[in-house]
């Protein structure tokens, strides 16, 4: 049986990731997972930490953007699925970002907001084979798509 690579990009602040993966196992599905580093200070950080400092901020961002690129290029390209959840906290334009990486790839995305982001995402929802609304959904994509069972 194919073991399916999905990459969970998007919003750090839930536990979304965790319910997928949980979801997943559940069913015993043949799901790989990878992620962008989740822990903010780190992958804020990584850039000056290993290739050192920088009193000018965007600089500063700039090393830490590009390390962290290596990570999100590699694991995104080699993906079958990438998912990307949108949170109501914050701006996320790195997980529009990948958004628009993924779909520039041909990768199949499933984009994942509350229906009150349906406007300003609608370009992002555009690309994107599936639009969820849950972590619950996404696991049933994945069952549907990997096993083709459908409860009904």
């Amino acid at each position: 049986m194919t073991t399916w690579r999905v990459y969970l990009s998007g919003e750090i602040h839930t536990d979304w990731r965790d319910k997928i993966m949980e979801g997943a196992a559940a069913l015993k599905l043949p799901v790989e997972f990878s992620s962008p580093v989740t822990d903010h200070d780190a992958s804020d950080d990584c850039g000056a930490a290993i290739l050192g400092g920088e009193d000018n901020k965007f600089w500063y961002d700039h090393k830490g953007a590009k390390v962290n690129a290596i990570r999100t290029r590699s694991l995104l390209e080699k993906a079958d699925i990438v998912v990307v959840r949108f949170g109501d906290k914050y701006k996320q334009w790195n997980a529009a970002f990948d958004a628009g990486y993924a779909a520039a790839l041909g990768k199949s995305l499933i984009v994942v907001h509350d229906p009150s982001l349906t406007h300003p995402l609608k370009e992002v929802d555009a690309a994107a084979l599936a639009v969820a609304e849950t972590s619950e959904q996404v696991v049933d994509i994945l069952k549907y798509v990997i096993l083709g069972k459908l409860d009904r």
